[in-house]
């Protein structure tokens, strides 16, 4: 197996000022300009190791999602005794931290349900906080009901009816 390659910068500050860039202003609202400007990367080394603003967006979406995870992961792990101390201290952590959050940057999941409603392909009189908060329930949800042993054909029937679910706009 090969090594690495030598890239010059480290990706996860990269990716970890591109999602705060993405955040604060959003996936419309962002241009590649502003991107180059928060990572420090010049255009050819973004496209070169990300590939285009969507694609840099998606692996900043997974980021995020996998830090969550692994986050919750090490907040919650453990013997049954204590369990409800970590309980209570996670839940406590994460509201916390939201209340830390004066810049009221939202989440990523919802502004892709924004960007979706502002194309026309949700409804847009449908709230995107509420909706993004359904596809994370439903998320979470998937990903309790894989470890508990759901068949994986049955989780794909859950995200395609989660998405059925959702209102489209009228002139789709």
């Amino acid at each position: 197996m090969l090594p690495p390659l030598d890239t010059g910068f480290d990706e996860a500050e990269v990716l970890c000022a591109a999602r705060d860039r993405f955040w604060s202003g959003g996936y419309a609202a962002t241009s590649v300009d502003d991107l180059v400007a928060a990572t420090g990367l010049g255009k050819g080394s973004l496209y070169g190791a990300f590939g285009d603003k969507h694609q840099l967006y998606l692996r900043v979406f997974d980021e995020y999602c996998s830090r969550v995870v692994r986050i919750a992961h090490r907040a919650l792990d453990g013997a049954d005794a204590g369990a409800y101390q970590r309980l209570c201290t996670y839940v406590t952590d994460v509201v916390e931290s939201a209340a830390r959050d004066t810049a009221r940057r939202g989440c990523l999941l919802t502004s892709w349900v924004a960007a979706a409603q502002r194309e026309g392909q949700l409804d847009a009189a449908a709230d995107p906080r509420q909706l993004a908060t359904l596809l994370h329930a439903v998320q979470r949800g998937a990903g309790a009901l894989a470890k508990a042993g759901w068949d994986p054909a049955a989780l794909r029937g859950l995200a395609v009816t989660a998405l059925a679910s959702l209102p489209r706009s009228p002139a789709v």
